[in-house]
């Protein structure tokens, strides 16, 4: 559940009118609420708390250094794909030897740079991958900690884009050959420490089925790993889902009970339940690396309507916010619930698209969809935009980045300013003649 509802009349983030920071702040705007993201980390944290445990949060989701720094705060590791990610945990007062990388194409700057700073584990998708690393290793005078990521050929039942525990996904070493990869890597590579094993199935699942297939598929891989090579921990990768809400009302009991079973969000709680017992007879340090489920219901995506265009076929919505501003509609299909900043405007809705400023058709938030009846200078929040929403919007069409602001309490503040045209230019500015 989030702290985003109905305040006085107006749409409030915690204890902020989101009406008062559009007009201080302009749009597009993603708006952070702390108490979610600390509640979030702090429920799963919690549900696990019958294991060794450790929640590592999967940084590409939001990697905003307040965001991180917040959960740095909390103790939480961090599950890091790139350098840049791991560069980032440092900035924001991570600590490195909290961290996994993972991802399949490292490079060698990458790995030194890891190495350097003595990552917890490198999550290792390949026996090319670990050759390499062991030769850097190698290089370097280190040894380097490692799990190989199992592909449990899982199906995740999510979208295809997201889905990563099947044997046609690119990620992992196929279930039947896991055995092998650690008896070539005990044998072959001196530089490498067989620290755990991982696996992650894919993301946005509401059922907890896939995620229990899975442990108690490898578990006993994991079991016979720590009896040959003395593993410590076993990662069962991140992946709740959350249902994109329509309740504004956070913690809404008659929502909840309207539901149906598939259609509630899956809880830390039950997630817990189903994967513990299977998880406590290892012995090992289980870790978790979730991201959409700790900041996705964290974010709204603030965006001004421009102007309502009329058709035959289609009444649209003209909003400032675009698809690279928040592109998981147009790429994932993405569904996000949109409600008018001020309440009043929610009595009155219309069938329309909301649309933004994209010169593609693919630039949409909804389509077909009964939405507040918004006339220009009124403004909409994309909900559930928390998780893979600035961090995967793009300068196109020469469009500067969001501003984002954290909210804590009844204060907020600006955690990126608003990306102005002499900002996009800087990088290019110099190649003039």
């Amino acid at each position: 559940m989030h702290h985003f509802k109905y305040n006085n009349g107006s749409l409030a983030c915690e204890n902020v009118s989101l009406e008062t920071i559009a007009a201080e702040q302009g749009t597009p705007t993603y708006v952070y609420s702390g108490a979610t993201i600390l509640n979030n980390y702090r429920n799963l944290d919690s549900a696990l708390s019958e294991l060794d445990h450790e929640v590592a949060y999967a940084v590409k989701a939001n990697s905003n250094l307040s965001i991180l720094q917040l959960l740095a705060k909390e103790g939480a590791g961090f599950d890091i794909v790139s350098a840049g990610e791991l560069y980032r945990v440092i900035k924001a007062g991570g600590d490195p030897k909290k961290c996994t990388f993972a991802g399949v194409g490292k490079t060698r700057e990458e790995i030194e740079f890891a190495l350097q700073h003595e990552i917890y584990s490198f999550n290792v998708e390949s026996l090319e991958e670990l050759s390499f690393i062991n030769d850097i290793a190698g290089e370097l005078n280190k040894v380097a900690q490692v799990a190989i990521r199992v592909n449990p050929n899982v199906d995740a039942k999510t979208h295809k884009y997201i889905s990563t525990g099947k044997s046609e996904n690119k990620f992992g070493v196929d279930f039947e050959f896991i055995e092998d990869a650690y008896k070539n890597a005990h044998t072959n590579f001196k530089n490498i420490k067989l620290h755990g094993l991982q696996m992650h199935i894919g993301s946005q699942l509401t059922d907890v089925k896939p995620f229990v297939e899975a442990v108690e598929k490898v578990a006993p891989i994991a079991q016979k790993l720590k009896d040959l090579y003395n593993i410590e921990f076993f990662s069962i990768g991140g992946g709740i889902g959350i249902v994109y809400d329509p309740a504004l009302e956070s913690g809404d009991q008659a929502w909840w009970d309207s539901q149906s079973e598939d259609e509630r969000p899956l809880t830390a709680e039950l997630y817990a339940q189903k994967v513990t017992p299977v998880l406590k007879k290892l012995g090992l340090k289980i870790l978790v690396e979730p991201g959409r489920y700790i900041a996705g219901n964290a974010g709204v995506l603030l965006t001004k309507c421009l102007y309502e265009k009329k058709g035959n076929a289609k009444t649209f919505k003209v909003v400032d916010a675009g698809m690279n501003d928040l592109i998981r509609p147009a790429l994932y299909e993405g569904f996000h619930e949109i409600h008018a900043l001020n309440e009043d405007l929610e009595k009155d809705a219309i069938n329309a698209d909301v649309v933004g400023p994209i010169c593609e058709t693919g630039d949409f938030f909804c389509q077909n969809r009964d939405v507040a009846n918004l006339q220009a200078g009124d403004h909409y929040a994309l909900f559930s935009a928390g998780a893979y929403g600035f961090v995967m919007a793009s300068n196109y069409n020469t469009r500067g980045l969001p501003t984002e602001i954290l909210v804590t309490g009844d204060d907020y503040k600006v955690i990126r300013k608003r990306q102005l045209w002499d900002d996009i230019l800087e990088a290019e500015l110099e190649g003039l003649s």
